[in-house]
């Protein structure tokens, strides 16, 4: 969902930094972040981040289609630092996933 904003009849969509970087990933133990991803020294970086705490009967998919869906519970977390090996796998999302 895009957050629009309209002024004197004019539709302005924001912008986000580090575009096209946006990810979830899926760690092991079953954690689950989104954020802007960086990759450096064996470590994945995400900013911006929101923790995929929970959802209900909408299943993952529904999770990645509508992250703003009330059954889903995203949380804002500080930026999130994991090992690299410790990824599962990551699905790109827009720029405004999540947030």
């Amino acid at each position: 969902m895009k957050h629009i904003i309209v002024l004197n009849g004019v539709e302005y969509t924001p912008v986000t930094p580090a575009s096209g970087t946006r990810a979830v990933v899926v760690v092991d133990r079953g954690w689950i972040f989104a954020g802007y991803v960086t990759e450096e020294n064996g470590r994945i970086r995400l900013t911006r981040a929101v923790w995929v705490f929970k959802w209900e009967k909408v299943g993952f998919n529904g999770v990645i289609a509508d992250p703003l869906d009330k059954r889903v519970d995203l949380r804002p977390i500080d930026d999130v630092d994991i090992p690299s090996q410790s990824e599962v796998f990551r699905v790109p999302v827009a720029d405004d996933w999540g947030l």
